[in-house]
């Protein structure tokens, strides 16, 4: 093999790894960007869910009107209607 295929060979595993490094830095900064981004709507006390409170992970401690609204509407379909 010659000396040029040699040197245009580790060139393009440069610029693959430096794209895939580069993406996989991308993603990671997103994540992280959306990991933040909850827990700050989460310590300012406001809807992290877009308002769907039966699915929600912190919905027996939320203290938002509308879920606490939809705890008075199961607590009273789980006392018979009442």
């Amino acid at each position: 093999m010659n000396k040029r295929f040699l040197q245009m060979q580790s060139r393009r595993q440069l610029l693959a790894a430096a794209l895939r490094y580069g993406t996989l830095g991308l993603l990671g900064a997103a994540g992280g960007a959306a990991f933040a981004r909850r827990r700050r709507l989460l310590r300012e006390g406001k809807c992290i869910n877009h308002g769907v409170c039966r699915g929600c992970e912190v919905f027996e401690a939320c203290g938002l009107p509308q879920a606490l609204s939809a705890k008075q509407v199961l607590a009273r379909m789980g006392n018979g209607g009442k």
